[in-house]
């Protein structure tokens, strides 16, 4: 299974008549991960749709290993891009296998039994995410953590060259943010989430894209684009990048709410 590049040229998306994001344009290297990120209701979850292939745009086109996203069949779709959505939930009625091999129906006839090669890809998956051991427990005796973690080990086991997560650490405890930020470090896959916390995104994405108001106002390498101009201009806080004095790593320290601004300056 090899990564591939998604293109975005000229993306609109919209809800009803209301246009949320507009002018979209962003490439992503294939095997490398691109963060989404802006304040509460720039419209990061509603672009992500329409990256996944869940949602059309109204304008624009998402290509994917040059292929148009949106004039694939479901399969060929769910072959090429796997989704996880923040408020997503597996089936209480069905065990964490069960759930986490609902990834493979892409790859196989309608009803097939699932062959031994299947089980290690599932089983695989769950222990990428912690979860193994896990398979023959229902989905409802889990913690809230545990089922969002099975829905990674869903889009993993699904194999695809792509993966488009919405928040994909909102439900972890920190130390399980940490590993799942490594796990995807270890992927070899292009990855497009939506994120919140700017510190995990300066540290574990090539590539960040800012939404504000409707617009995509700046993109680049994380370090270069989360200066503290832009982040008092976009998300109204104080910031500065520093080093970590043990690992030499940058890290994102946040300092003070400050007065929002009503649009930044692009760059």
């Amino acid at each position: 299974m090899a990564s591939a590049t998604v293109d975005v040229s000229g993306v609109e998306c919209r809800r009803g008549n209301r246009t949320i994001v507009s002018d979209v344009h962003v490439h992503v290297a294939a095997g490398t991960r691109l963060a989404l990120v802006g304040p509460n209701g720039a419209g990061k979850s509603t672009l992500l749709r329409v990256l996944a292939g869940l949602d059309a745009p109204a304008s624009g086109a998402v290509h994917v290993g040059g292929v148009d996203l949106h004039t694939m069949r479901a399969r060929q779709r769910a072959r090429t891009v796997a989704v996880v959505g923040q408020e997503e939930q597996p089936s209480a009625e069905l065990t964490v296998a069960e759930a986490v091999g609902l990834g493979r129906t892409p790859h196989r006839n309608p009803w097939a039994p699932a062959e031994d090669t299947e089980r290690a890809i599932v089983d695989h998956a769950l222990r990428t995410v912690g979860l193994g051991g896990y398979g023959r427990r229902s989905c409802m005796q889990l913690s809230g953590g545990e089922r969002h973690r099975v829905l990674l080990a869903r889009a993993l086991a699904q194999e695809t060259p792509v993966l488009v997560l919405d928040e994909p650490t909102n439900h972890l405890d920190a130390a399980w943010r940490l590993r799942l930020m490594q796990t995807l470090d270890a992927l070899d896959r292009t990855i497009v989430a939506a994120m919140h916390d700017l510190d995990l995104v300066l540290r574990h994405f090539d590539s960040v894209a800012v939404i504000f108001n409707g617009r995509v106002v700046a993109q680049g390498a994380p370090i270069e684009v989360l200066d503290s101009t832009l982040l008092a201009a976009v998300f109204a806080v104080g910031g500065d990048v520093i080093t970590h004095p043990r690992t030499g790593k940058p890290h994102l320290l946040l300092t003070d709410a400050q007065p929002a601004s009503d649009s930044p300056e692009d760059n």
